[in-house]
């Protein structure tokens, strides 16, 4: 059982400098060394040419800043030597006649091995090559003498063989080119990659900057960690904003504030489980790496374990108690409006193959059945047929309140389809007698009977009106189980197959407030808004157990199987992320921290874990559905499992 939680903390500093000034510069990087190690930063990146300042020109040249800049990494290595974490530092180095600008990485007071950048910039503001030759023309790429020492000299891996993490590193241009280093680094194994950088800022550059980390680490699915050069470099033609970013496959985890003169800092955690993870889903990955990693030749440095952060650690990173649903407002109104394209889309394919002339969906008043709804609208309008060949079919049973029953009939009716309701109360009490049931006994039979009655229905009236019955089961519900076999577990298409329960109330939400509410055709604005506010409002419930005594709804889903924002949560992180029990009810004790208690998470996390394996045999036979997001449970596509495999080991973890 792994002890730690796979959590590597990483720090990109920004310190303050004074150009050419060696000394001053030394004892800055030790000052910020040993802050980034009061946070228990694992690797601790500095900029480029941090230690003599990258702007110091024909001053390279210059034999006393070359001794100068010796002395102060001798001095820097002595003052970190009881600093446990890996530190890199940006300097330069003289070998056969050229210089080349570095980066140096250290440990424990050791240097481990000095890596040359490779593309020289030599345009506009850069004119390096003045200076410093690229490092693809170091002679045989090493060993370098430097510092009386012999040390790794080119493209390296520094692997830390415990954990199987290994760290590369590309210099600031580097990462502006095409065929980037840092990917041809991914490609030899590399899962995190240290940018020291001395890039000016100009108007829209940070934003360009940004842009390229997240992306940089997106395609080669590695954590990226970049530190720049700050305000204190030279000014005479150009300022250094001093950016920190860390990224990790596509996503920016922290970000430091640009032009603070005393230095910044930007700390976070990467999650190389989660890295892994993502490079074994991917045999893509595997290929290309067969393909271009021999491009880049590399030797590996060992550099000992790095230490990764454990239960007993309070990690700096935020995990999103909603992560299907995004923070930012504008972010939730364009998912959603990609989410109701994908669905309408799908359904309107699915009606032109098969030539059905209607489609028939259930209306019970609830979240997924709305939301089926008005993507079957939706659907009539893209494909141009009336709304009235939306069959809309209201079924009230035993649990079915009024107010359920009514928000059903308005929204089918301010939709325009052909509503129909049908009560199933007397054909179920017939079926009981038929199979000998008391209806007395409120138990699984006596619910499920109507939930398959309900099918039966939307079946049959589908094959009369040449239609199809379009399913509203979400994805939240498949992870489950809490879906009747056969009954509303089953259709024709299931248009909210990969829609989590948190994300369907985005959804609606979203066309509540979207041009669809407002369309002449759809009812007009006012009633279908208040009607969807209305179902939103309402607590989610299947109603197959009667009312209480003040008609008010007695079955309440969350009471039974726990809160969908925790499921949400869980199903996210184990599928997407593939985090195993210990490490994922660590983050959800903090994220929902104040919600719920720790063994109420627990508890939850034990049933989440019972019911989704014991409930595959649902999802194996499920019906076809459009995928809308990155999490998907479809027996064709994105997940296959056993039926039958044993929950005992994700058990055996979460009591870990």
């Amino acid at each position: 059982m792994s002890e730690n939680l796979g959590l590597l903390r990483v720090a990109a500093v920004s310190p303050a400098l004074r150009v050419a000034d060696a000394a001053f510069n030394a004892a800055e990087i030790t000052a910020w060394a040993r802050k980034a190690a009061a946070e228990n930063a694992a690797v601790i990146l500095f900029p480029e040419l941090c230690v003599t300042g990258s702007t110091c020109a024909d001053l390279f040249f210059q034999e006393r800043l070359y001794r100068g800049q010796l002395e102060a990494i001798e001095g820097i290595m002595r003052d970190t030597a009881d600093i446990d974490a890996a530190i890199v530092i940006g300097v330069y180095v003289r070998d056969r006649g050229r210089l080349y600008d570095c980066a140096l990485l250290m440990r424990r007071g050791r240097p481990l091995g000095v890596v040359p950048k490779l593309f020289i910039p030599n345009s506009k503001e850069f004119y390096e090559a003045r200076w410093f030759a690229s490092g693809a023309l170091a002679p045989g790429g090493g060993p370098l003498r430097f510092m009386g020492r012999d040390l790794p000299f080119g493209s390296l891996l520094f692997r830390d063989a415990d954990s199987g993490l290994s760290l590369g590193i590309e210099i600031c241009e580097d990462l502006w080119m095409p065929v980037t280093p840092g990917a041809l680094l991914a490609l030899n194994g590399a899962g995190v990659i240290l940018n020291p950088s001395a890039s000016n800022d100009i108007v829209g550059k940070p934003a360009y900057r940004r842009g390229l980390v997240r992306q940089a680490s997106a395609s080669c699915v590695c954590g990226y960690v970049y530190a720049s050069a700050g305000v204190h470099e030279s000014t005479t033609d150009l300022v250094f904003g001093g950016h920190g970013i860390i990224a990790e496959n596509g996503t920016i985890l922290a970000e430091s504030q640009l032009f603070r003169r005393e230095g910044g800092m930007a700390v976070s955690e990467i999650d190389i489980e989660r890295l892994d993870f993502e490079r074994g889903q991917s045999p893509s990955m595997a290929d290309c790496a067969g393909l271009f990693a021999g491009a880049l030749p590399c030797a590996a440095v060992d550099i000992g374990p790095l230490p990764l952060l454990g239960a007993g650690d309070e990690p700096l990173r935020t995990w999103p108690k909603s992560p299907f649903v995004p923070d930012e407002t504008h972010i939730v109104n364009e998912r959603c409006s990609e989410i109701f394209s994908i669905q309408t889309a799908g359904l309107a394919k699915r009606m032109e193959h098969t030539g059905a002339a209607r489609a028939v969906v259930g209306v019970s008043g609830g979240l997924d059945s709305t939301l089926a709804l008005l993507a079957c609208a939706a659907a009539m309008r893209l494909l141009g047929r009336p709304a009235s060949q939306l069959m809309a079919v209201t079924m009230p049973g035993f649990g079915t309140t009024g107010a359920t029953l009514e928000n059903a009939r308005k929204l089918m009716r301010l939709l325009g389809a052909d509503a129909r309701e049908i009560p199933i109360a007397d054909a179920v009490t017939l079926h009981f007698s038929d199979i000998g049931h008391d209806p007395a006994s409120r138990d699984r039979t006596y619910e499920n009977a109507q939930a398959r009655e309900r099918t039966q229905i939307l079946m049959d009236l589908a094959n009369r009106e040449n239609g199809i019955a379009v399913g509203t089961g979400d994805l939240s519900e498949a992870a489950l189980g809490w879906s009747t076999y056969h009954g509303d577990h089953m259709s024709m298409y299931g248009v909210n197959a990969s829609i989590p329960k948190t994300l369907v109330r985005s959804v609606i939400r979203w066309v509540m407030d979207s041009a669809l509410s407002g369309d002449p055709a759809f009812g007009g604005g006012g009633p279908l808004r208040d009607v969807l506010q209305a179902i939103l409002d309402t607590p989610i419930s299947p109603e197959l157990l009667p009312p209480d005594a003040s008609g008010a709804i007695s079955q309440r889903t969350e009471d039974e199987i726990g809160p969908y924002a925790l499921h949400d949560f869980f199903l996210y992180y184990t599928i997407r992320y593939g985090m195993r029990p210990e490490k994922l009810f660590f983050i959800a004790s903090r994220a929902f921290a104040g919600d719920f208690g720790a063994e109420s998470v627990r508890g939850w996390l034990e049933l989440f874990y019972r019911r989704f394996f014991s409930q595959q045999f649902k999802r194996s036979c499920m019906p076809d559905g459009p995928k809308v997001g990155t999490v998907s449970l479809s027996p064709r596509g994105d997940w296959r499992m056993p039926s039958d495999a044993s929950v005992r080991l994700w058990l055996e973890g979460l009591k870990a």
